[in-house]
């Protein structure tokens, strides 16, 4: 079975932020990551139970899973899989500070 897979506002607004920086000295690469960001959408449309579970403090958070983005893993996808739906929350370098970011959305 395929899952719908929706990118919040949050996460649409990473993705551009992680290509705009890539595409700055390698634009391949930024295109690379693109492609990569949607492979693994796919994955999770049809595995999504795939991702590591996280625990947070705040009980919006309940459910969090994260996905390494296919050959770029350093940059993790942050998604909840509910009701046949799957909701990427963020899509964030691993670097970050994560439960800080997460927490304050």
């Amino acid at each position: 079975m395929t899952h719908t897979v929706y990118r919040e506002r949050l996460a649409e607004r990473d993705l551009l932020e992680h290509i705009a920086y890539l595409s700055q000295e390698r634009p391949d690469v930024a295109v690379r990551f693109i492609d990569a960001v949607e492979q693994a959408c796919m994955q999770l449309a049809t595995m999504p139970r795939m991702g590591a579970p996280r625990a947070f403090s705040n009980p919006r958070l309940k459910g969090v899973r994260l996905w390494p983005v296919p050959g770029f893993d350093k940059y993790l996808i942050f998604y909840q899989f509910m009701n046949d739906e799957i909701r990427i929350l963020r899509i964030l370098h691993g670097a970050r500070d994560i439960p800080a970011i997460l927490e304050s959305d």
